[in-house]
């Protein structure tokens, strides 16, 4: 059974301030009933991500929240269909063995005490219950997309995919395993460069980061443009249809088995399995990617609950004075105040005049903020520009 949270009113808010601008209920575009004030801060958030996203570098961190709006499972989902709504006997005896509390419904909390557990004993029982857990958590990532509605994935990359073709191509990291934005690429006409070859049957090879597609002509001497709607994608804990060979090679297959899957499982090892390939490629380029100057990096329902990628971000924002991050969660007004050290550690890098921004909203409803780069003429650009000027004076 999928959850879904009940969604705050979208808010706003600046770099160096402590006040959240509300931005309105709905996605609706009449404006005439609207305050005063939420028309400013609506058309504040949408000058600024028309300048953000018409960066020289625009790169996504994208997390779990942005599949749940295609049917994905949440992790309390997770632990629903591993330990039971009511903890089965093989999950109860499990927990007593490696000593977790079931009251604590951490699925990563609990198979980070299996595999410890598994590392200094053998046992049958708790490894037949962590295979068990990882073929559910592959299954519930794998069918969601036989009924999901990508209509929000859809909507997110057509318009940033309308990016200007002289400028570097969308990077688009995600934490989840599942194909939304495969998929979603597909439906639209685009290509999503994800490190695999062009030939079937496809292997990886970080090589193919570095390709790119053009158009060429049929005759004259043009070399041809960049096609448009080609994005690279980096899945950073792997995907359900990666699977790795015994000598080592990384293909894609359909439904591969528990152990052949080339994912890391919901864990604290994830740290460590980051920093092996073809992991350890996409890791690498993320932390080149928060290092460019230049740069919007756009977060969307990532928690900041995975250390490995929150920390590096962080550091990106106090040492690179040419990033500009944006934060997208429904929950990002209430996390100030929460036990999470890195959103607290995000807000006052905020308060003290750090380019961070926050925005209360949900991934369907940021899609649907996200300005059209190209559904404003060069005079209505330059328009739109002189009515912001003359508002201010």
């Amino acid at each position: 059974m999928i959850r879904h949270e009940q969604r705050a009113v979208p808010a706003l808010r600046t770099p160096g301030s402590d006040d959240w601008q509300a931005l309105g209920a709905g996605n609706s575009h009449d404006e005439s009933h609207q305050p005063e004030e939420v028309r400013k801060a609506k058309d504040e958030l949408k000058n600024s991500l028309l300048a953000s996203l018409q960066m020289q570098h625009l790169v996504i961190l994208a997390g779990s929240g942005c599949s749940r709006s295609a049917g994905g499972p949440s992790m309390l989902d997770l632990w629903e269909r591993a330990v039971g709504e009511e903890p089965t006997d093989d999950a109860k005896r499990t927990a007593e063995k490696v000593n977790h509390d079931l009251a604590n419904k951490d699925i990563e909390a609990f198979l980070s005490r299996v595999e410890a557990f598994l590392l200094v004993n053998q046992d049958e029982h708790v490894s037949n219950f962590l295979n068990f857990s990882k073929e559910v958590i592959l299954n519930e990532c794998s069918t969601f997309l036989d009924t999901g509605d990508l209509h929000d994935h859809k909507t997110f990359l057509h318009r940033l995919s309308r990016r200007r073709v002289r400028d570097q191509r969308l990077k688009v990291f995600t934490t989840n395993y599942d194909l939304c934005y495969e998929r979603a690429a597909a439906a639209l006409g685009g290509v999503a460069l994800d490190g695999f070859s062009f030939t079937a049957p496809r292997h990886y090879d970080p090589r193919f980061f570095g390709y790119d597609i053009i158009r060429r002509p049929r005759s004259g001497d043009d070399l041809g443009q960049y096609l448009e709607g080609v994005f690279l994608l980096y899945k950073l804990h792997g995907s359900v249809n990666w699977a790795k060979g015994e000598d080592g090679t990384i293909c894609e297959k359909d439904k591969p088995t528990p152990d052949e899957a080339c994912l890391i499982y919901p864990a604290r090892g994830k740290y460590q399995q980051s920093f092996a390939q073809p992991h350890l490629e996409s890791m690498a380029q993320y932390l080149a990617a928060v290092r460019e100057p230049n740069t919007c990096l756009l977060t969307v329902g990532f928690g900041f609950n995975d250390d490995h990628l929150a920390e590096p971000l962080l550091g990106a924002v106090e040492s690179n004075p040419h990033l500009r991050l944006i934060v997208v969660d429904p929950g990002a007004r209430t996390n100030e105040t929460g036990d999470n050290a890195h959103w607290k550690r995000l807000f006052r890098l905020s308060h003290r005049g750090e380019d961070v921004w926050f925005i209360t909203a949900s991934f369907c409803e940021f899609a649907e903020m996200i300005p059209d780069l190209k559904s404003l003429t060069p005079a209505d650009a330059l328009m739109k520009a002189i009515k912001g000027v003359t508002r201010e004076l």
